[in-house]
This record gives C-alpha cells, structure tokens and sequence, in this order.
C-alpha cells in the first residue's frame, strides 16, 4: 500500500512549514516516493498508483524521465535491422534536422500533445511541404507509441494533431510514339532500359539491380527479386519495395531489344548486371537522369517535367486502355495490393456507372 506522510519543510522565506510524502513499492517491490504541497494532492497520488499496480498499467516514474534523444537513438538502433538503408537515412535526416532540435532534451514524460501541435504548425511556418511535415510527424508519432508499449510513457502526446494534406504529384502518361521516341533518342545501351521501364513497369532500382539470371528469353520473363538504392552516395542492393518476388512478362517485341541487348551490352556471368554505366559500373539515378534522360527529352521534343518514373505509369495507362484486368496489373506492376492499383490507377478505368445501372434494371426487368 501507498503511505502518505506529514514531512517537514523550509519554506523560500525561511520559516519552518511542511510538505506530505508518498512512499510506495512498485511491482517490482522497488521503493519508491514522491513529495507534494498539500495532503489532498499526496492522497490522489497514492490512489491512483495503487489502481495502477492492480490494474496492470502501472508506470514507473524514472523511465518517464528518459530524454527522448537517448530513446530515439535506441529506437533507431533496434528498429534498423527492419528496414531498407534508404529508410533509416530518412529517419536520420528527420530526427536530426527537425526533431531532435526540439525534443532531444526534453523527458519523454514532459512531452505533451501540446508540444506536438506546437511542432507541426513550427514545421509548416518554416515552409516544410506537407509530405515531408506528415513524414516528419509519423516518425514522432512511432517513437512515442513504441514509448508506451514499452512502458516508458503512460500514453502518446501525439493525440489531436491536424496535419497538413497530403499535395499528390500529378502523374505524366506518355503514348506509346512517344516512348518510342524517347528509345530512339537515348545512346542504343540504354534503348532495352527505357522500354523495359515502359512496357515493363519495372521501377528504377529493380532496372538497376536487374542481373542476367532473371532474364529468361525463352520465356519471355523477366524475374524481379532485387532493388538498387543510393543511400548517402552508397550503393545498396536489396529486396524490392513490397519485398516479394514477382516474374514479368514481356512483349514479344521488347523481348527481342532485351535478347539483343544481353548479346552486345552484358558480360557472361550470371550475376552480371544487365544495366550498367558506360564505365561498367551500377547506374546511379541522378547521373542517368543528367546525362541521359534529358538530353533524350529535349531531342524527342518532350518537357523535361516528365520523370523517369512516368514511364511506369505510363504501362498502366497503357495497360488499362488494353482492358487489362486490375489484378493482372497489380500482378505486372507489383503493387502490394489490388488496392494500391486501384487507389492509384482507379481514375484511369472506364466508368462502369452505366453498365451497372443497366445490369440492374435487366434484373428488375
């Protein structure tokens, strides 16, 4: 049981006065007490510690004093192991920049939902883009939940905070004439590359990390297992975004760029890539975009507005004028989800409206 007890005192003026002590035994049985300014507020405390301890939600008081710069760094470090080095670069760059500036010194306990929507209106006053400030803020957010299930916190301040929606780039659908203007306008090396990214859906890093082993041109398949990511100047090979595997079925067409290709621009081994530099090393995405991609946009008379990453879209907008199933092009694309392609793509389907007022009333008929 928590006791409260009456325990002299000095007051700032000098004279004599007293305070009331809570002396209690946590879980644990570790003692423990704290000190307060009247009896009422010792007697509150002592209840509440008491239904703690038998509801199970008890919280020690020390850990609750922990800088959130020490736990973020242990966050970090445990959570690492989990994640792609391009997502712990990320969350390097947003604890240190923004972050830790403000919280790094302050108790994990003394953090309040206050100072979170203080946080985020700071971020947007500074002129963060809403993305970064919602990254930003889901960064805090999971540090604080992990505070709580460790029992460091008794809940999140991360509660009541309005952020900033989310601006969705616009996305850029090429034709297919003008893909192939694009192929003919890059160096012949990287002609396979491009309608690969066109007709493929490959994403970059997969394209990047592509070896000559997962190309199958009996089969007209491309297996997709590995990405490449450029983290702080570092190459990293790597899973794919979903982390699964998936086989791509190429057109007839583009399997034959892609056989050629092998022939003339890959080396023999297996684990040969089959992009490279022209100095045979991994393509780096900012040089190819520099050197390769826009000289190739400004010969085909596109705008320069037009990303690499376009041309996937550009395969589902081509697939979808095909009348692809969905599910065959989450399949091709390697969305984790049919929803993701639906979410993403779903403005591109025809409006089916129509035909399911139509069926009904066949039905009602």
């Amino acid at each position: 049981m928590a006791h409260v007890r009456k325990m002299p005192r000095k007051k700032s003026n000098g004279k004599s006065g007293h305070a009331w002590q809570v002396r209690y035994r946590d879980p644990d049985r570790v003692e423990h007490s704290r000190t307060f300014r009247t009896r009422d507020e010792a007697e509150r405390f002592a209840r509440k510690v008491e239904v703690s301890k038998d509801e199970g939600s008890y919280i020690d008081p020390a850990l609750g004093k922990t800088l959130f710069i020490d736990w973020a760094e242990d966050w970090l470090a445990s959570s690492a192991a989990g994640l792609k080095p391009s997502t712990v670069s990320g969350y390097r760059s947003l604890l240190n920049n923004h972050i830790l500036p403000v919280f790094g010194n302050v108790p994990l306990a003394k953090i309040r939902p206050v100072d979170v929507r203080w946080f985020v209106g700071h971020l947007s006053e500074q002129g963060m883009s809403p993305s970064r400030i919602r990254s930003t803020y889901f960064l805090l957010q999971a540090n604080f939940k992990a505070a709580v299930e460790s029992g460091y916190i008794g809940r999140s301040p991360c509660l009541g905070v309005k952020l900033p929606r989310a601006i969705v780039r616009e996305m850029l659908f090429l034709s297919a004439e003008e893909v192939k203007r694009i192929g003919t306008a890059v160096p012949e090396q990287y002609r396979a590359l491009i309608y690969l990214l066109a007709y493929g859906g490959l994403r970059w890093g997969e394209a990047a990390a592509l070896r000559r082993k997962r190309v199958n041109v009996l089969r007209r398949r491309v297996e997709i297992s590995e990405s490449l990511s450029d983290v702080d100047g570092q190459l990293h090979f790597g899973p794919t975004k979903t982390h699964q595997a998936r086989q791509v079925a190429l057109p007839k067409s583009l399997n034959e760029t892609l056989k050629s290709h092998l022939e003339r621009y890959v080396a023999k081994e297996r684990d040969a890539l089959v992009f490279t530099s022209p100095e045979g090393d991994p393509l780096r995405l900012p040089n190819f975009r520099r050197r390769v991609w826009w000289p190739a946009l400004d010969e085909a008379g596109i705008s320069r507005s037009v990303r690499i990453h376009d041309l996937r879209h550009t395969c589902a907008s081509l697939l979808i004028a095909q009348k692809a199933h969905p599910k065959a092009i989450q399949q091709h694309l390697g969305h984790s989800s049919i929803s993701v392609t639906l979410d993403r793509y779903g403005h591109l389907f025809p409006d089916q409206q129509d035909q399911v007022a139509d069926a009904l009333d066949e039905v009602i008929r």
